[in-house]
């Protein structure tokens, strides 16, 4: 998409009648680091062909960070006033404080270039799609570490639970949370009910904690949950429920991102001992993955 600069901070994005106007676009969002809105903004236009089709159709929560990712952030749901009439959107039925939430759905390049200029620097998306919201298109885990578990630790339960959805004829897909923790996704084939995948991912945990017994808790509560343990989120499924998808930034120290990786990293990962899981994890970045995306391509579409 041709680009052009009025001044340093203020730059233009077109594509063909479509028009986004950055400002500030020379903003430090990620002090530490020294990242730039314009660094997000240059990071979701070069990852749009790998992103896009992960998000494509599904209604997204943005969370914002306006002030830079040391200060407050906020979560915005409905779509923010003067939106274009050119993003797409989803109006939906609510039971909170808003009878309808009108959600933005982000289909094309100009789409994510508007989400980065209100520094909208995580996209958290629904399971299910526009047009089949009751029917998600995979399952969830959410590996979660807890105090003294190191990478290793994660790694091994991700292991176990890729085996037992292999037995069940699955194939499990890691990547990380782009925080201190893993996700695994398995794809579904025809159309389930969120009711029999919540089930099914119960089953699943029940069946990695029976195996592992000292290293994974399904303790919903932290503070109830043994030191330790990589707590298994099965419950995460349900419909209007979000998740961080493939590609996505996370307001974090290092501006890491939420990477697909294939089995060989976490199988790498076995022999490791380190205990800043984020600090491991923040090794895929802004800074490095349009690269590594551009040599290697998405490690979800190759052989792991």
């Amino acid at each position: 998409m041709p680009r052009s600069a009025s001044s340093a901070k203020t730059v233009v994005f077109r594509a063909g009648a479509k028009s986004v106007t950055i400002s500030n676009y020379d903003k430090v969002l990620w002090p530490a680091d020294g990242y730039t809105k314009g660094d997000l903004v240059e990071y979701y236009r070069a990852v749009a062909k790998w992103l896009l089709p992960y998000i494509e159709g599904r209604p997204l929560s943005l969370e914002r960070f306006p002030n830079g990712v040391n200060k407050p952030g906020f979560f915005e749901k409905n779509a923010p006033a003067g939106i274009p009439d050119w993003v797409e959107t989803v109006t939906l039925e609510s039971d909170g404080k808003r009878s309808h939430i009108r959600y933005v759905v982000c289909e094309d390049v100009p789409t994510l270039v508007y989400l980065a200029n209100l520094a909208a620097i995580t996209l958290h998306a629904f399971m299910s799609r526009r047009g089949s919201l009751d029917e998600p298109d995979f399952i969830l885990f959410d590996l979660d570490r807890g105090d003294g578990c190191p990478v290793k630790s994660l790694a091994t339960v991700a292991v176990v639970i890729a085996d037992e959805l292999r037995k069940r004829r699955m194939r499990a897909l890691p990547k990380t949370s782009g925080g201190s923790g893993l996700h695994l996704f398995a794809w579904v084939r025809g159309r389930w009910s969120y009711e029999k995948a919540r089930a099914f991912c119960n089953e699943v945990a029940l069946a990695a904690q029976a195996r592992l017994p000292k290293l994974v808790t399904l303790e919903r509560s932290i503070a109830k949950r043994p030191r330790g343990r990589v707590y298994v989120d099965w419950a995460q499924m349900g419909k209007g429920r979000t998740v961080v998808m493939p590609f996505a930034v996370r307001a974090r120290r290092g501006a890491p991102v939420s990477m697909p990786l294939p089995w060989s990293a976490v199988r790498a990962m076995l022999r490791s001992d380190e205990l800043d899981t984020a600090r491991y994890f923040a090794r895929w970045n802004v800074g490095n993955v349009p690269g590594i995306l551009r040599r290697s391509g998405d490690a979800w579409k190759r052989r792991t």
